[in-house]
């Protein structure tokens, strides 16, 4: 998520000073003061630093695979991480046992940390607290032909009041639109927006929660002060409130 947006939302929506915010951050003040005064809310793109090879990156699938075989035994038969260590000196492993050790704490840590369960977290909210955004595909008779037209939904979570604009497409444009038009029938922005993954908003879907989103969909949420927050892949329930009864509120609109 970009540093920036987080950075507006602290300062002119949360009322942080630009010396906490910069903090929680963990970026300069005099950089955080820098960016706040730009016109356009542009964040700086910093060259990548070569990542440097370790010795023991040609180990790890092994080592992981080790790793995952020893956690489905019972507690005295496994190996340990020394013996996988000797091992992989065996192999030719020419480095020392630290980076053996970190990789494996760092494995065994990711492994305690992942969820055992599936979990479904009730959709209650507070007044203004979110909103829920989605494109549906709608058909009007236009001067007497049949028009495909993208509807934008955006309904507050709390109230369920929600505004529904049509367009020809779903080009950012008409993205943009919908949310100015829909912020403005309710009289303000809420706190967070929730989507699913549209590529007018997320260019890269990575694991969990993580996104790389897209630069003009960062623009508005840094303009509007929402945060964006993104659904699990084939996870719709997440968007709920939008996603249930709005074919019917939509067949009532078009009638």
């Amino acid at each position: 998520m970009s540093t920036l947006s987080k950075l507006r939302r602290m300062v002119h929506r949360d009322h942080l000073s630009v010396r906490e915010a910069s903090r929680r951050l963990g970026i300069s003040r005099n950089t955080a003061t820098k960016w706040l005064q730009a016109d356009e809310m542009v964040e700086p793109r910093y060259p990548k630093q070569a990542s440097i090879l370790s010795v023991l990156d040609p180990y790890k699938d092994q080592l992981a695979t080790w790793l995952k075989a020893d956690s489905h035994r019972n507690k005295r038969e496994r190996r340990g991480v020394k013996a996988m260590f000797r091992a992989l000196q065996a192999m030719g492993y020419p480095g020392s046992r630290g980076p053996v050790y970190e990789f494996a704490k760092r494995w065994q840590q990711a492994q305690s940390d992942a969820p055992t369960r599936m979990a479904f977290v009730p959709m209650s909210f507070e007044m203004g607290e979110a909103f829920q955004f989605d494109w549906s595909c709608e058909y009007l008779f236009v001067g007497g032909m049949r028009k495909r037209l993208e509807a934008a939904h955006t309904k507050l979570a709390a109230s369920r009041a929600f505004m529904m604009t049509a367009y020809f497409s779903q080009a950012h444009e008409m993205l943009f639109d919908a949310h100015a038009r829909a912020f403005a029938a309710f009289g303000g922005v809420p706190r967070r927006g929730i989507y699913d993954n549209m590529k007018t908003a997320v260019d890269k879907v990575g694991q969990g929660k993580s996104r790389t989103v897209n630069a003009r969909f960062e623009a508005i949420t840094g303009h509007y002060l929402f945060e964006p927050e993104f659904c699990n892949r084939a996870a719709g329930w997440e968007k709920g409130i939008v996603e249930k009864g709005s074919s019917q509120k939509k067949e009532k609109i078009v009638r």
